[in-house]
């Protein structure tokens, strides 16, 4: 079977015929993209009312789109291409210890963070990351935090669109035999243009929508795939007859030279465990995550978020790890890098799926880049137009003002991102890594002390953000590559080193004054 299926593959990677089950893969695909697209137009009126509604949605999120939109904002392409790529390529370890930190970060987020957070920017009146960090301080003319949280979210959202624009672009490439640049564009576009009519109400009733599609399609191609190994304990025999690929203790060493070819199984120890639980720390962080807590209509429904949030993070996470380790049983392939095993996504459900069913697969892959790209284009565009333009350029804008600033900005962010991502080499998941260090260790230390530390100083929020974000370039490009304890993913040290800054800074500046502290009981106490 496993001759057949590597002939079949690489049939369709070499040919780009126009039968009918491409017809049906683009027909099933296009058809999504249009229902995405009827989204943004439906909500277009209620987001172009004020700049409160564009952003955040006027705050009427209910439990299931907060949940929902929350963790298909977060888990862009990576989910579907990423974790399954790289459970194929090396086996269980690394991607089982990062799903389990994951998952214990978002239950963490949404039960520490999610209640002070709403009802800390409903006190303040903050309705963006940057415009709360502000306002929590007390900013005067000279708004530092404002200015340096927005750079930081231009910076990192930046590669993170790259990472989805990548994402798109790799699916149609692979799916159609089409340029991988050429697609990347048409998902660009594609993105921008709702992106553009809707608004946050549009992103997140669409995210709802897509978080369905990608939990679905996960479930589905990991039940046909099981199937096609011959159950699930010829799957998981075939992966222990592999050194070290059905281990959270040890990692695979594929061959980059010969398919299915491998070396001794590599020790995997603690750093390594630590580091893969360390992705959890940056949900505290993530602004396209905690603007949905600052969005939902009541506080009372967190809860029930925060439980649909978690089922769908764990069901999800596991049936992407699962493909890959499946996807050694049954299919060969040529994948000789850790970039082309991003593809056993696609390619299982090309062969396994009737063309219409595996069109609607890959709009799932469709769904998880689009999902997110959204969130980190409409974030960036909030930053510059509403706490850069409004907030410091031009304090007397109009509503209309900023939002075509907004609209400019969002053309502006998607021309770089696409710049970033037109090297097709890049793996998805390596650009993922970056921007989730970048954002958990420059906002999620500060987040915490902002929402839980009455002691925290306006001096020690500025210190301590510049610090996480330093720390991560620092230790990514001067300290990995030594090796031995600087091999720790850069998100851990980083964290901590700016937790480290902000209390150190805080306690040697002047204490908040009066009209801080009250507010923060306020926030306390539930008063607000």
């Amino acid at each position: 079977m496993r001759h057949i299926i590597n002939l079949h593959v690489s049939l369709v990677k070499e040919e780009f015929p126009m039968d009918g089950a491409n017809l049906q893969h683009l027909l099933a695909m296009a058809l999504y993209m249009l229902a995405v697209i009827v989204i943004g137009i439906v909500f277009a009126r209620r987001a172009n009312k004020d700049a409160e509604a564009y952003f955040l949605g006027g705050r009427s999120l209910g439990p299931w789109v907060t949940a929902f939109s929350a963790e298909a904002s977060d888990m862009s392409g990576y989910l579907l291409m990423g974790l399954p790529g790289l459970a194929y390529w090396t086996g269980l370890a690394d991607a089982g210890w990062t799903c389990i930190g994951l998952a214990l970060g978002t239950y963490l987020n949404f039960l520490i963070t999610s209640h002070r957070l709403r009802r800390y920017s409903i006190a303040v009146d903050a309705f963006t990351v940057p415009d709360f960090f502000s306002k929590r301080y007390h900013e005067g003319r000279h708004k530092t935090l404002m200015v340096l949280s927005s750079l930081i979210i231009i910076i990192f959202f930046s590669v993170y669109a790259a990472q989805c624009l990548s994402t798109c672009g790799k699916l149609f490439a692979n799916l159609f035999g089409l340029s991988y640049q050429s697609m990347m564009i048409v998902a660009a576009a594609f993105v921008l243009i709702y992106t553009f009519l809707g608004g946050f109400l549009a992103e997140s009733a669409s995210d709802f929508m897509q978080a369905v599609v990608m939990v679905t399609v996960l479930v589905l191609i990991l039940i046909i795939s099981v199937g096609a190994a011959g159950g699930m304990s010829a799957a998981i025999q075939n992966a222990e007859g592999i050194d070290g690929f059905f281990s959270l203790v040890q990692s695979a060493t594929p061959s980059t030279t010969e398919v299915d070819v491998f070396g001794a199984a590599r020790p995997y120890g603690v750093l390594s465990i630590v580091s893969c639980l360390a992705w959890g720390l940056g949900y505290f962080g993530m602004p396209q995550v905690l603007l949905r807590f600052m969005g939902i209509r009541s506080e009372k429904e967190l809860k029930l978020s925060r439980r649909v949030a978690i089922v769908w993070v764990v069901i999800s996470m596991a049936a992407a790890v699962f493909i890959g380790i499946v996807g050694r049983s049954i299919v060969g392939l040529d994948y000789l890098s850790n970039g082309d095993a991003e593809n056993i996504f696609v390619d299982a459900a090309i062969m396994f799926l009737p063309p219409v069913l595996a069109g609607f697969a890959c709009a799932g892959v469709l769904a998880a880049a689009i999902s997110s790209s959204d969130s980190y284009l409409l974030i960036t565009a909030s930053a510059v137009s509403q706490n850069i333009y409004r907030g410091i350029v031009k304090k007397d804008a109009t509503e209309k003002q900023v939002m075509w600033c907004s609209r400019i900005t969002l053309m502006l962010i998607t021309l770089v991102a696409m710049a970033i991502a037109w090297n097709s080499n890049s793996t998805i998941f390596g650009i993922t890594a970056f921007a989730w260090a970048g954002f958990g260790a420059a906002f999620g230390p500060l987040m915490l002390f902002s929402l839980f530390w009455k002691r925290t100083t306006r001096a020690g929020a500025i210190a301590g953000m510049v610090a996480g974000g330093a720390m991560v370039f620092f230790w990514r490009g001067v300290l990995k590559p030594l090796g031995g304890v600087f091999g720790l993913y850069e998100l851990l040290p980083a964290f901590l080193f700016s937790a480290l800054v902000i209390v150190v800074v805080s306690l040697l500046t002047q204490k908040p004054n009066a009209d801080m502290d009250s507010e923060f009981d306020r926030v306390k106490a539930g008063e607000v």
